[in-house]
């Protein structure tokens, strides 16, 4: 490479090299083209001094003989001259240094002045040595000749100094000076030579100092470190020309070296390819002929106004993608952010969705949306601060906060990689040291607070940063995806600061050489937004990636640690300037070492003028402007190479309207990049936000006088003691320094503010400002300018989009179209600048105005390609203005006809479109044509039906248009076209294939041709109202939908006579549906049931029906019964589907609730179904706020069916059971049925007249409550899961209680439960079995705690029901009670000697026991003893059946026994032993009367308080009867207490008697019964049957024994009597239908209806007339027959009848017989899952049978193809079947958008439906070729099944959507089939030497 940069002198020339300066290559350049003859000269005298011909003439001094370094001349002609030196360079090789001739310029000798005098005495400052050596001449080749060869040195010597020399010269002698030190050298080589005579503006290779040349040569990695204007782009530059012309030298022995350039700005990368392309042809210029040359044409070098940015990417040669690299791209100049999207782009190829995902947001698009939606600092100070809360940014500079954003700390250091969500979090953030991060040392909690502004700002907005794109590209790569294409093998990176830390890692990603890394770059200079990281932590982090292995993508590491070079020799500015720079530095790094990197200090080649700083100028000074900018007046210019710098744009405005526009003005952001010869630096302190406090701290370490201040001893505040304090003066700094290196020349720096003073100090202390007071001489600043000049400086600034400025170049230049030019750029700018700001219509505006303007400029230039660009900039204008149209024209006159055609397609003008395309085929792409042929066609097939017609033909023919829709799947179109050629059938089909039934069912009509169109016509019309109308569907909905209206209107067509009777039925339900015609639903459901055995039609009509229930509150008995038959009707076919084993399997279930069987096994929901609406809103359902039908298993179908079913059962049932609770009709007022009247307003019982009260009306009311228990039982059947303690403590012993009450009415005319009649009641046996289950399952979950008020009432009455119908298991039943378990026994229940009170109370019921009547005295007397809540009511049931069995008991001691006993007969028919006498205590009787006497006594007296525990019990006439003598519940009190002592003759207790009997006189009247209280034993029936004749006595029976002779007489005509053989008969005497209905032993056990033990006869009546005496007498002959038990005192203690229930033997076997049958069925049911599964498990295993049959069938033999055949093949198939199920769904998700959507859509809708298409078909086949009987199979073809495999795995990757499930799938066949398993080598044993004796 060394070789590669050194060039020999021209041809012909000598031994001496020749350096000439860029000044005299300018002017040979101009001598080229003005006078070739002095050309000529000039070239040969260079010649002659090559070659040593040092004459007089061609080495005369100009510098005198003491004046340092010798500087010559060379006379050519009279008046032209040759300046030279002779210096001395070390040789290519290194290992001497030469001497060789350095052209300083071409003059007259008019320009030859003395500033060589000051030239030789700067040179003199490089040394002795290096003086010497320019003067020493070796001796002349011939003696006394003057030719001389040159003296060659050692290398050997100390370094020569470079600093510059302070000169004694003036301002003008100081800049030519220093102009000259700055030239660049480069060799008189034959390139150059055969450049100039051809007069090519060529660039040559220029000489390198010894410095540059090292890193240059440098063969590792390297970090190059300088100050703006050292020289690093340009070390950069030549080593990648030096790697580039080796190769070249040695091309066919070596690869092409891929080296890229990558840097932020696109300018800059521009100029660095043009300048490296110049030096390439300039180099190959050496090898051109004289005939190659004259054929050279001069080439314009004069760029056109255009921006880089707005070239299109495909004109620039670069592919969008980096794998599209090829050799022939290198080396690659380009931008990281080109770069970035090129890697992006790849990403975007690969399968995974997230790299996709990430990739979109990053590659280049023409998208205006896509385009603003990256933050660049303009975008985050014009969109986003503003934004921002103002407490947060006040005080703060945007581009600061930006810096911190990305490059500097939270998004863009080495620390947020390991962040998962890419940023530090804000405790890392505010932890940091402030040294090292100084910006924000105490601000760090506000900038966050802003950072998390900012980032819920982006989200907002969708919008992401640099720092987004890199996080994303880094965790793609990172996470295993490959990098496409080969890496590069050098990378060079300038202005790496610029740059985001983490940049680095994906730069150093795509490197594949280790040492061919090169990074430079200035932190000092971090003023661009976005920039703040140290090149220390670059390097650090570039190690640890070397040194980190799991950063495996970095193929090559490196070894040697990368060379560090630092470049401090500025060759942009002169000392005065460099060293004022450096101060700036150096209290940077004194203060805050770590904010920048530590480099040696700077300095220029020559010293300077010092940069002047005005100061004392105040406001009371004469204005100082006058001074600097001109008085009021005059006219003041700045030239083109002078700038006005201020610090904002506020700034800038408030000088312009000071001044004026008397130059530049430019903001310090705005110069960065920018030099200028002068620059004035305006009101910097005072405008900073720093205050002068701070400023302060810079007067710390400064020594020296200054103004007679000793700086040693001035007050600076400490800057240890308060860091963070003064972190804003170190940003300020940075800034400053910016300003400053923009001068090359000259530098003024003008402030009034006093916080100026300490920077002034520091540099008045070390001599490096000029100070300018008032009073003093104002340097002249303004300096005029030519137009040329004023032109070359505004191109620069308009390469620099510094375009206002450009703009007043131009002016300057009067050049008006440049200054037109230069607006519509800054027109342009400020249009992006107010996206996100401006309201929409304002933004479109600006980009109009712009566009406008660029239109002009282009029709106003010159024909070429800036005419072009500038209509094409136009172009793009308009369409962010929003106006295709206008950019679709201007694309004409860009002569870009794609993409006009393009914009007026987007613009909806698809006639345009067309002619465009007609116009100009050839200059649009076929990919384009075919695109726009197809959209247009599209677009008026899509709006046909809206009449559009194209301008021109779109098919050449009928059966090409036929092809072009079955391409693009439009159906519809397809299908009227068929139509219109009257192919009826097929376009039926079609309808049918498309799931548009109507159209079908119309074509099918028209169709004459086919016997079964209308049979198949209406069964479609059918179908589609069962979808449309399926349950749950409300009539509203049906009655509002279209598609059912336009489906019963075709019904209407239909001949309904001729089709089946089923579906003329349906169809006639669905139209009383749409008519709610409720009648008519009622006759179909019991046609449906009874005829066509359809219980899922009947269904849907019933559910109609009951959609609105009907007022129940004054329904009758009647009304109530029928409507509970057919609700019970209705909620059991509801029943019937919920309790379904697999109801999904059943046809008729699927069409009822719109259930479609899908594939794998798997169910859909209809859309809006009644499934599907519930569904969405379950929050615990599979599709919970899913608007788009899911497919589920069948088991999971299954539950949801039952589960929202049963939740619809559930809210019917609720609200038909609220209208129930409401009704009258389930209780009668029994005011209104005693007295004929009802004094309660709204009174909510029912009103039965007393003469209606009979048998059928007690059985109807048993019977409706009966028919609401088994509806309800419907529902808890259905809804398992509804709380227990909600079911049974609410509705279900609710119920209970309504039901006891029923069959126990308070007056005996409203029955008893011996006028029970099953016959009446409608499905008794099921309800009476329903009812069994609730007293049951109510005894087991009735808790005593969680109603103590209400407890014994419930106990009462479910006792009374458990051992009325359920004898047999009652007291099992009571046992196994929760409140009977000893720990769960409330405490004030239990009586003082620790019994249980239920005990009593089953032992009273039980009956067996021979204390059962004392429990029950006794429970009786603890209630009312005790405060104990019971009912009323309840109370006196329980009195009635003591005293009954106490009768009973009593007269079983008779001969015969029972006989003449006269009692209701709802006494007999109760809990009665007629068998056993039972144990009477007369002491705990006389007890029981007495405890009445006392609560009769104060409820007479009406001092019922002690008695307050009857809360809830009606204390009605009734029961105050009742409980006077509670001897029955059916007579008046007074006649009972006879009717008590006609039985039992007890004289004893005739005391208590007689005194009851006078309190109820009282109570009922003073003469109502006092009478019959005195009367004798015989005459008690007497006083029975008088007091009867007023309350209507008429249940009481006279027991007669059969075998009695004589039979005694009739007691009464309503007194009838019961002839009887056995006791045990009584109760079949009594009420068979109670028998009937106790004899279920089991809930399950048949009825069993016994036979009555007499003739009907038996039964028989005296009427009026009898012989009563006889009567009586005979009873009184029978009582005295009676003999009365002598011992009454208690039995022996019995067993407790109730006690904590322990499991017998049996029912232990019997729960582990259950156990065992539940652990069966829970493991086949298992077993089955497994083996047969559901979903994709089961489809596999399907397929896997199938397969397994055909491999038993063909009794193929285990091999290699049978295997895979078995367990791999189902993989692939379902998998395949999975990937066609989605892309059916992809296909049936874009139907008709075409006609829907806007025409924006078109390609995308066209592109799918025409891939999907395609894609089917090679589907449909694919299956077709690997389904399990395929021949592939048959012929065990193992290639054709490995293409399968691949041809399955390119059908999902060619899907629409990412299907990632399925690769899981593939990926199983994959290994089986396209993996070779590697058979593992079994290492041999080595050799074990260590016993081997070496001897």
């Amino acid at each position: 490479m060394k070789a590669a940069l050194y060039f020999d002198n021209a041809e012909g020339f000598g031994e001496w090299r020749i350096l000439i300066s860029t000044d005299a290559t300018k002017k040979l350049r101009e001598l080229t083209k003005s006078d070739r003859k002095k050309c000529a000269i000039v070239v040969k005298k260079i010649k002659q001094l090559s070659n040593g011909h040092f004459s007089a003439d061609n080495q005369k001094r100009l510098n005198g003989p003491y004046t340092g370094v010798p500087i010559f001349e060379a006379k050519m002609q009279r008046d032209l001259r040759l300046v030279y030196q002779v210096d001395v360079v070390p040789d290519h090789d290194g290992d001497v240094s030469r001497l060789f001739i350095k052209i300083y310029g071409i003059y007259t000798h008019t320009q030859v002045n003395r500033i060589w005098d000051a030239m030789g005495q700067h040179l003199d400052g490089k040394g002795k040595e290096y003086k010497r050596r320019c003067i020493f001449r070796n001796l002349p080749v011939q003696p006394g000749d003057d030719i001389y060869l040159p003296a060659c040195f050692p290398p050997d010597i100390s370094e020569i100094s470079t600093k510059p020399t302070p000169l004694a010269l003036s301002d003008q002698d100081k800049n030519e000076v220093c102009s000259f030190d700055l030239e660049k050298y480069v060799t008189f080589s034959q390139a150059f030579l055969n450049g100039l005579l051809a007069n090519q503006d060529a660039q040559h290779v220029f000489e390198l100092t010894p410095e540059e040349r090292k890193i240059v040569e440098c063969t590792t990695s390297c970090f190059v470190l300088g100050r703006s204007g050292t020289g690093k782009t340009t070390t950069m530059l030549f080593k990648m020309l030096g790697i580039q012309r080796a190769w070249e030298l040695h091309s066919s022995a070596m690869p092409k070296p891929r080296q890229i350039f990558v840097t932020k700005s696109r300018v800059l990368a521009t100029k660095v390819e043009e300048y490296f392309t110049k030096l390439l042809e300039s180099l190959a210029l050496a090898g051109y002929t004289h005939e190659e040359l004259k054929k050279l044409k001069t080439r314009n070098t004069e760029a056109g106004l255009v921006d880089v940015d707005d070239v299109p990417d495909d004109q620039t040669g670069i592919p969008q993608r980096y794998s599209a690299l090829e050799d022939k791209h290198f080396p690659l100049f380009i931008t990281f952010d080109k770069l970035a999207r090129m890697v992006a782009a790849d990403i975007l190829s690969g399968d995974c969705l997230d790299s996709q995902r990430i990739a979109k947001l990053f590659i280049h698009t023409d998208d205006v949306e896509a385009h603003d939606s990256f933050v660049t600092y303009d975008v985050f100070a014009n969109t986003y601060w503003p934004h921002f809360p103002q407490p947060l940014t006040k005080g703060l500079e945007p581009w600061l906060v930006f810096s911190e954003f990305m490059v500097g700390i939270i998004k863009g250091s080495e620390k947020s990689l390991l962040c998962p969500d890419g940023f530090l979090d804000e405790n890392t953030y505010c932890s940091l040291p402030p040294r090292s991060n100084p910006t924000f040392a105490n601000n760090r909690k506000t900038v966050y607070a802003i950072f998390e502004a900012y980032c819920k700002l982006k989200r907002e907005r969708r919008h992401h940063d640099v720092a987004d794109r890199t996080h994303a590209v880094l965790k793609t790569l990172l996470a295993g995806t490959p990098l496409k294409g080969q890496r590069i093998d050098y990378l060079y990176v300038d202005e790496a600061q610029d740059n985001l830390l983490i940049d680095a890692l994906l730069l150093r990603l795509i490197c594949r050489n280790p040492e061919g890394l090169f990074w430079a770059g200035d932190t000092a200079q971090t003023i661009s937004a976005g920039s703040s990281f140290r090149f220390d932590d670059l390097k650090a982090f570039l190690y640890r990636i070397e040194q980190d292995q799991s950063t495996s993508l970095i193929g090559e590491r490196t070894i040697a640690d990368p060379t560090a070079f630092q470049l401090a020799i500025n060759y942009r500015s002169h000392g005065g300037i460099v060293n004022c720079a450096h101060s700036v530095i150096e209290r940077i790094t004194r203060f805050w070492p770590d904010a920048i990197d530590g480099l040696q200090p700077e300095h220029g080649i020559v010293d300077g003028l010092k940069p002047v700083f005005f100061h004392g100028w105040d406001r009371d000074t004469v204005r100082y402007e006058q001074f600097l900018f001109g008085a009021s007046g005059s006219h003041i210019e700045f030239g083109a190479q002078q700038c006005i710098l201020v610090r904002d744009d506020a700034a800038r405005v408030k000088l312009r309207e000071q001044v004026g526009d008397i130059g530049m003005i430019m903001t310090l952001y705005e110069s960065k990049g920018l030099e200028f010869n002068d620059v004035l630096l305006y009101n910097f302190f005072e405008d900073s936000a720093v205050d002068l406090s701070r400023w302060r701290v810079m007067l710390n370490y400064t020594e020296g006088e200054v103004d007679g201040h000793d700086l040693s001893r001035v007050h600076a505040p400490s800057f240890e003691r308060d860091e963070g304090r003064f972190a804003g003066v170190c940003s300020e700094l940075k800034l400053l320094y910016v300003g400053i290196t923009r001068a090359r020349k000259n530098m003024w720096i003008v402030d009034k503010s006093e916080k100026a003073e300490p920077m002034r100090m520091v540099w008045s202390s070390r001599k490096q400002v000029q100070n300018c007071t008032p009073g003093t001489d104002v340097p002249h600043l303004a300096v005029s300018s030519t137009p040329a000049e004023w032109e070359t400086f505004g191109r620069s600034l308009f390469t620099h989009k510094r375009y206002p400025q450009a703009m007043h170049c131009f002016a300057r230049a009067s050049l008006p179209r440049m200054v037109a030019i230069a607006h519509a750029f800054q027109l342009r700018e400020e249009a992006r600048a107010k996206v996100g700001i401006a309201s929409q219509k304002n933004q479109q505006q600006a980009f109009l105005t712009a566009a406008d303007a660029f239109s002009k400029s282009g029709d106003d230039a010159p024909a070429g390609t800036d005419k072009l660009q500038y209509h094409r900039n136009a172009a793009d204008c308009y369409i962010r203005a929003g106006d295709d149209r206008k950019a679709a024209l201007a694309y004409v006159a860009a002569q870009e006809y794609d993409q006009a055609a393009r914009r007026y397609r987007k613009a909806g003008l698809f006639d345009n479109t067309l002619e465009i395309l007609h116009e100009h085929p050839q200059k649009i792409s076929s990919e384009s044509t075919d695109e726009l042929y197809n959209v247009c066609r599209l677009f008026y097939i899509s709006k046909s039906s809206k009449c559009v017609t194209p301008p021109l033909s779109l098919f050449p023919s009928f059966e090409e248009e036929l092809e072009f829709l079955e391409e693009y799947d439009l159906d519809f179109a397809r299908a009227s076209l068929l139509e219109s050629h009257e192919r009826y059938l097929e376009a039926a089909e079609l309808h049918m294939a498309e799931n548009r039934p109507l159209d079908a069912i119309r074509d099918f009509m028209k169709d004459k041709t086919s016997s079964d169109a209308m049979k198949r016509a209406a069964n479609i019309l059918l179908e589609g109202l069962w979808r449309r109308c399926s349950f749950g569907i409300t009539a509203k909905e049906i009655a509002g939908d279209r598609d059912v209206g336009e489906l019963l209107g075709l019904a209407g067509e239909l001949p309904l006579e001729s089709l089946d009777p089923l579906v003329r039925d349906e169809i006639c339900m669905f139209i009383a549906i749409a008519k709610t015609d409720m009648p008519s639903l009622e006759a179909l459901a019991r046609t449906f049931v009874q005829k066509h055995e359809c219980n899922a039609s009947a269904l849907l009509a019933l559910d109609h029906v009951f959609s609105r229930l009907p007022p129940l509150k004054y329904a009758n008995l009647q009304e109530m019964s029928a409507f509970l038959t057919k609700f019970h009707h209705y909620t059991r076919l509801l029943y019937q589907v919920i309790s379904h084993p697999d109801p999904v399997n059943s046809k008729t279930i699927r069409r009822l609730f719109c259930i479609s069987e899908g594939s794998s096994h798997l169910y859909e929901m209809g859309l809006d179904s009644f499934l599907h609406s519930c569904a969405i809103g379950d929050r615990h359902g599979p599709m919970y706020l899913q608007p788009a039908a899911v497919a589920l298993s069948r088991r999971d179908m299954t539950y949801a069916l039952k589960k929202y079913l049963a939740m619809h059962l559930r809210e019917r049932v609720s609200e038909e059971n609220r209208l129930c609770c409401s009704a009258v009709v389930f209780s009668q007022c029994l005011g209104f049925a005693v007295g004929g009247y009802c004094n309660r307003g709204g009174c909510p019982q029912d009103h039965i007249a007393l003469s209606a009260l009979d048998t059928k009306q007690y059985n109807g009311r048993i019977g409706i409550h009966l028919q609401q228990i088994s509806i309800l039982q419907n529902m808890y059947s259905a809804n398992l899961r509804i709380d227990r303690q909600e079911r049974y403590l609410t509705s279900v012993l609710d119920w209970l209680s309504h039901l006891y009450e029923a069959l126990n009415p308070q007056f005996h005319v409203q029955g008893t439960t011996a006028d029970l009649d099953l016959s009446l009641i409608p499905g008794a046996r099921d309800s009476i079995r329903v009812m069994k289950h609730w007293v049951r399952d109510a005894l087991y979950n009735f808790n005593a705690y969680h109603d103590e008020t209400g407890f014994l009432t419930t106990v009462l009455k479910l006792t009374s029901l458990v051992f009325t119908f359920d004898r047999s298991d009652a007291v099992k039943c009571i046992n196994q009670a929760p409140f009977n378990v000893p720990h769960f026994r409330p405490r004030i229940f239990i009586y003082t000697d620790g019994r249980y009170i239920v005990e009593d109370i089953a032992n009273l019921f039980n009956g067996v026991a021979q204390n059962s009547i004392s429990s029950g005295i006794l429970f009786i007397r603890h209630i009312i003893r005790t405060p104990l809540f019971v009912n009323l009511s309840t109370l006196c049931d329980c009195l009635e059946e003591v005293f009954g069995k106490i009768v009973v008991s009593w007269h079983l001691s008779h001969v015969p026994p029972l006989h003449g006993v006269v009692l209701p007969r709802g006494w007999l028919s109760s809990n009665k032993d007629f068998t056993n006498r039972k144990d009477i205590r007369i002491v705990l009787v006389e007890g029981l009367l007495g405890d009445l006497k006392g609560l009769l006594g104060l409820l007479h007296s009406g001092s019922a308080n002690g008695w307050s525990h009857f809360l809830y019990a009606k204390l009605s006439l009734i029961n105050y009867h009742r409980l006077a003598f509670p001897v029955a519940h059916k007579a008046h009190p007074n006649a009972l207490q006879c009717l008590y002592f006609e039985n039992v003759s007890l004289q004893a207790l005739l005391r208590h008697v007689l005194y009851l009997l006078y309190l109820h006189s009282q109570f009922m009247g003073a003469h109502s019964g006092i009478r019959y209280a005195y009367a004798g034993r015989h005459d008690y029936l007497r006083v029975i049957l008088a007091y009867g004749e007023k309350v209507l006595i008429e249940d009481l029976v006279h027991l007669v024994h059969k075998k009695k002779d004589p039979r005694p007489p009739q007691i009464s005509p309503r007194v009838k009597q019961i002839v009887f053989e056995k006791a045990e008969d009584i109760p079949g005497l009594l009420a068979s239908q109670l028998v009937v209905a106790r004899s279920e032993l089991r809930i399950d056990a048949p009825a069993f209806v016994p036979q009555v033990a007499y003739a009907p006869q038996a039964v028989e009546e005296r009427h009026e007339g009898a012989d009563d005496a006889a009567a009586y007498e005979s009873l009184d002959q029978e009582d005295e027959a009676h003999e009365e038990p002598q011992d009454l005192a208690p039995v022996a203690d019995e067993p407790d009848l109730i006690r904590e229930h322990e499991s017998t033997e049996e029912e232990v076997a019997a729960a582990r017989t259950i156990q065992a049958a539940y652990r069966k069925y829970h493991k086949h049911r298992d077993h089955l899952a497994r083996s047969i599964g559901t979903g994709d498990k089961a489809e596999r295993n399907t397929i896997f049978i199938a397969c397994l049959k055909n491999v038993v069938a063909s009794k193929w033999q285990r091999s290699w193809y049978s295997l895979r055949y078995l367990w791999a093949l189902p993989h692939i198939v379902l998998c395949l079947d999975k990937a066609i199920t989605i892309a059916h769904k992809h296909k049936d998700k874009t139907k008709g958008l075409l006609s829907k959507e806007s025409h924006s859509r078109l390609e995308e809708l066209g592109r799918q439906r025409s891939e999907i298409n395609a894609l089917l078909k090679d589907g449909r086949k694919l299956r077709k070729d690997i389904e399990p009987n395929a021949p592939i199979h048959q012929q065990r073809n193992e290639a054709a099944l490995k293409k399968a495999v691949l041809d399955v795995k390119d059908f999902i990757h060619r899907l629409p959507t990412a299907a990632p499930e399925l690769h899981e799938e593939l990926n199983v066949a994959y290994k089986w089939i396209m993996v070779e398993k590697e058979v593992a080598k079994k290492e041999r044993p080595t050799l074990n030497t260590e016993d081997l004796d070496p001897y």
